[in-house]
């Protein structure tokens, strides 16, 4: 979205009228402008041609623009793209409305422009959004490739919640699924939990579904190694089968030519760092690890208040049990497993289980560590699961009220959108599809004595924690070398934040 003056003569001018790639120069004046570039856009200029523009060989297609990283927010746009509106190609664009650019501006150019023209300079900085005939304020990026490996409950949950987000820096482009494009298809478009997917979802071909418009190519190999990771240009996987949670494993998608993978479970091994968005999410650093972890749903749920509670009344000790939905894990009817509790059918028992969800906590508050345990009862539904916290803190006299108001602060403050305080008396089935990581049942708080206390959180073990998968996967892009970071678009808009006043910001100006 880096802004500059655009052509105003009588016709676009060949790409020969212009030195450096793309008509770019480093004190470049445009014939037929009205004026010289002014320092700010000379340096705009160079930052364009020497960082953000492929060289001219590269530019025939949309695809090879969109490889080059702009940090912006949507895809980039060619002569040849569809995300530009009819009205590019009359004789005249006026550019009024478009950011960056001052007013007076307007585009001219033959339809059979060269792909080295100065047009495309312009082309690889807007991308038009319309209403009708009339040119809107638009930006441009291009989005990292993501794999999802492993199409079941996570995997489509997480492409629901990828798809209902605006201006997201990542593209799902391909999914590794056992059941190929038949079942990839319908159990997206159909889900008995999720209701019908309100997304227009087809059948390509053979190896091909669409979201939207959007194809989304459907793989089928059990073996990492042998995915086309490589040549699809993936950045990011989305590892959700449960499976390759290990450095040897989940490394399998790095050698296959991924460079980050996102693991949707908790990982086995010290190498792989833990993430809880709203927790630790701030730690993580693009150069320290290709393999993270998110965490599991009921870490992901339990974190977030006990980071609360232990900043405002100290956590001493305690213990946890999570009521939890039964999963693809269990079996239906009574059928062999390696745990013997959950051989048993799911739909019939309480199945007591093991979870290191509250030893896991330490991972992302070290501080922690070795003061919370827990275990997990797998009950007959089918989503949402419920958090019971009982532990020992140091702040003494405390009322429920006390402990509700601390969660109501955070809810409202930094945790807003991963904490919420429910006061209304509901029920499992009334906590489906919450986006934030946990609800506190603020009428079940209770405290004991001195120092006792005890939580209740609701959480929708798929929906909320896929989209804090959602949400980590954007922040590993945000942190991708010569991606922008999150609200910031381009040089010029951060420079104007801070410098208001300057003549050069006039240029956001309707």
């Amino acid at each position: 979205m880096a802004c500059l003056r655009v052509w105003k003569g009588p016709a676009m001018p060949d790409a020969s009228h212009f030195s450096g790639p793309t008509g770019l120069s480093q004190g470049l004046d445009y014939p037929g402008s009205q004026a010289p570039l002014t320092a700010l856009e000379r340096k705009l200029a160079r930052n364009i041609k020497q960082k953000w523009l492929l060289q001219p060989a590269d530019m025939a297609s949309h695809a090879a623009l969109a490889s080059s990283r702009i940090p912006t927010s949507t895809r980039l746009p060619s002569k040849t793209s569809h995300s530009f509106p009819t009205q590019c190609f009359s004789k005249k664009l006026e550019v009024a409305e478009y950011c960056g650019l001052r007013s007076s501006g307007c585009v001219s150019f033959a339809k059979n422009v060269r792909e080295g023209s100065f047009f495309d300079a312009v082309a690889a900085q807007l991308s038009p959004k319309t209403t009708g005939s009339t040119p809107v304020k638009g930006q441009t990026v291009a989005k990292l490739k993501v794999a999802i490996n492993g199409f079941g409950r996570i995997g489509r949950n997480f492409l629901r919640c990828w798809h209902g987000r605006k201006d997201s820096p990542l593209e799902v482009i391909v999914v590794n699924d056992s059941g190929g494009v038949k079942n990839a298809s319908h159990l997206l478009k159909y889900d008995s939990m999720l209701g019908t997917f309100k997304a227009d979802v087809k059948i390509v071909d053979n190896e091909t579904i669409s979201v939207d418009g959007k194809p989304i190519k459907v793989v089928s190999n059990r073996d990492p190694l042998k995915l086309p990771w490589a040549e699809l240009g993936i950045d990011i996987v989305i590892e959700g089968t449960g499976v390759f949670v290990d450095g040897p494993g989940a490394g399998k998608h790095i050698q296959a030519g991924a460079k980050k993978v996102v693991i949707t479970a908790p990982a086995k091994g010290a190498d792989i760092p833990t993430y809880v968005v709203g927790v630790n999410e701030q730690d993580y650093d693009h150069d320290v690890a290709n393999i993270i972890s998110n965490a599991s749903c009921t870490t992901n749920c339990l974190a977030p208040f006990v980071k609360v509670m232990d900043e405002e009344l100290g956590i001493v000790k305690g213990t946890m049990t999570t009521t939890h939905s039964y999963t693809g894990d269990q079996r239906l009817l009574d059928a062999s497993h390696r745990d013997l509790r959950r051989a048993r059918a799911a739909a019939l028992n309480i199945v007591p289980t093991s979870t290191g969800a509250a030893k896991a906590v330490s991972l992302v508050l070290p501080q922690l560590k070795g003061k919370l345990n827990g275990i997990a009862l797998r009950v007959p539904t089918p989503n949402v699961s419920v958090v019971d916290l009982v532990v020992n803190v140091e702040k003494k006299g405390l009322t429920a009220e006390d402990v509700n108001a601390a969660f109501r602060k955070a809810a409202d403050g930094p945790l807003k959108g991963i904490l919420a305080v429910c006061d209304v008396p509901l029920v499992s089935v009334d906590f489906r599809c919450t986006d934030v990581s946990s609800t506190i049942d603020s009428s079940l708080t209770m405290v004991m004595g001195d120092d006792m206390v005890k939580v209740v959180a609701w959480y929708d073990n798929e929906w909320g924690y896929s989209q804090r998968v959602v949400d980590l996967a954007h922040l590993v892009a945000y942190k991708w070398p010569g991606v922008a970071a999150q609200g910031s678009g381009d040089p010029l808009e951060d420079f104007c934040k801070t410098n208001p006043a300057d003549k050069e910001c006039k240029v956001f100006e309707a």
